[in-house]
């Protein structure tokens, strides 16, 4: 029994120091060294974007209308006997 507990401590701190930097939130590089804005610059939305969101977000909503329309219809269709 000690020695199943001894091998689970073994590898639990073992698989810790492997995974290493794993814990913080800052995201990772492709070769494991994390590193600071390397290159990302971040730029304001242009209002041409900002009315495409829009109109992607409204056509989805649309969307989810129309289907939770046709399930009530079909329910409401099942539930006469037709």
């Amino acid at each position: 029994m000690k020695k199943i507990t001894f091998a689970f401590v073994a590898a639990t701190l073992l698989g810790g120091l492997a995974v290493g930097g794993a814990a913080t939130a800052a995201p990772m590089g492709p070769n494991g060294m994390q590193g600071g804005n390397a290159g990302m610059t971040q730029v304001r939305m242009m209002e041409s974007d900002r009315m495409m969101m829009k109109k992607r977000m409204m056509k989805k909503r649309m969307m989810k209308r129309q289907m939770m329309k046709r399930q009530m219809m079909k329910k409401r269709m099942m539930n006469r006997g037709m």
